[in-house]
């Protein structure tokens, strides 16, 4: 008999309404491995707002080595409002994301059957691709200082760093995503190359040389302003698209929006050599804490991406389809308090589905 196959997720559900979505995550989660044989083994980890202003402490010593004892990551929220702003974020999300070099960040932006988008006209066949943002340099590595710092002549410079090995492996990487999901077969690249004209010549220069190596995959270039534009006008259009850290955050965001907002909306932080991390985009929504009323399929379908970077495609496709049959078939809305039912609930339907197998 086969040995069943046993995977470490480190669990870190985090602030606010975190642990409410990631309860049902691994509820729905649950329900996979059962149906699929495999099993899962939590850890948890507290770290959050809570236990920094209990401790004073974000992560502490040892931890980043915890967390590469396991096969994946999975983060409910970080975000407290009695925390600053920044503290959080920077120390646990950044830091894990640094420390791990999860290098990408992948984000699919897809409508479901029976989700609203605001774009009008458009439906599930017109929404359907994913972004590749690079995760590691750019603007968030910190860079730069502040000279004169309180006086009326302050000055502040931000550096992007960019790197030839940063950029290679993240373009890389999304040509292979590109071949791998097999749909269009196009990789757009997003920058903005006639303005910021060192970085992103790098990038061009760089795109264009790894796409030799990529015979059977088209590729295309936008400006940042002209891909929101079109985000809204033809997301038809896109495949797989590649780009830097800055202009990645911001256009995930209008991805999420025009998928049907951030109770949908999920992504991963990846190594593909190492330990990576998925996680719902939105924030920690405070306001909604303890009240059953938060939309879970964010967390949910973060979930199913880990299970699918994991090698378990089939269950990830069964988490996938029961997360369609609840929208399409039961919720009245992704928004928090108008879904027409509860946390628990969606999180009970979805698992439900992923167990019994739904054909659409």
């Amino acid at each position: 008999m086969a040995e069943e196959k046993v995977y470490k997720i480190a669990v870190i559900p985090g602030d606010g309404t975190g642990p409410e979505v990631i309860r049902e995550g691994v509820k729905v989660l649950d329900a996979a491995a059962e149906r699929f044989g495999f099993k899962l083994s939590y850890n948890y980890f507290d770290w959050g707002g809570e236990r920094y202003l209990k401790t004073g402490e974000t992560i502490p010593e040892g931890g980043i080595d915890e967390l590469r004892k396991h096969n994946a990551i999975y983060l409910g929220a970080i975000g407290h409002p009695d925390v600053t702003p920044g503290i959080l974020e920077k120390e646990i999300l950044l830091r894990i994301r640094f420390e791990l070099d999860q290098y990408i960040n992948l984000r699919p932006v897809k409508l479901y059957p029976g989700v609203w988008t605001p774009i009008k006209d458009k439906g599930p066949e017109d929404i359907d691709f994913v972004v590749v943002r690079e995760n590691t340099e750019g603007f968030y590595a910190g860079g730069g200082g502040f000279l004169r710092k309180g006086t009326p002549h302050e000055i502040a410079v931000q550096e992007s760093i960019n790197t030839r090995y940063g950029i290679e492996r993240c373009i890389r990487y999304a040509f292979e995503y590109c071949r791998k999901r097999n749909k269009k077969k196009t990789l757009t690249m997003v920058g903005k190359t006639n303005v910021l004209t060192y970085a992103w010549n790098l990038w061009e220069r760089t795109f264009h040389e790894v796409a030799k190596d990529y015979p059977d995959i088209k590729t295309d270039y936008a400006h940042v302003d002209a891909t929101c534009m079109w985000f809204v006008k033809n997301p038809e259009w896109f495949d797989v698209i590649v780009t830097d850290n800055m202009f990645g955050d911001i256009i995930t965001d209008l991805g999420a929006m025009i998928q049907g907002g951030m109770g949908i909306a999920a992504g991963g932080n990846i190594n593909p050599e190492g330990v990576s991390m998925f996680e719902p985009i939105g924030g920690s929504a405070p306001k909604y804490t303890g009240k059953n009323v938060i939309n879970p399929l964010a967390a949910i379908c973060a979930g199913m991406m880990m299970l699918e970077h994991l090698g378990e495609e089939e269950a990830a496709r069964a988490i996938e389809n029961a997360v369609i049959k609840v929208c399409r078939d039961h919720l009245k809305s992704l928004s928090a308090g108008k879904m027409g039912y509860s946390t628990t609930e969606v999180g009970d339907l979805v698992a439900n589905y992923t167990k019994e197998g739904v054909e659409l």
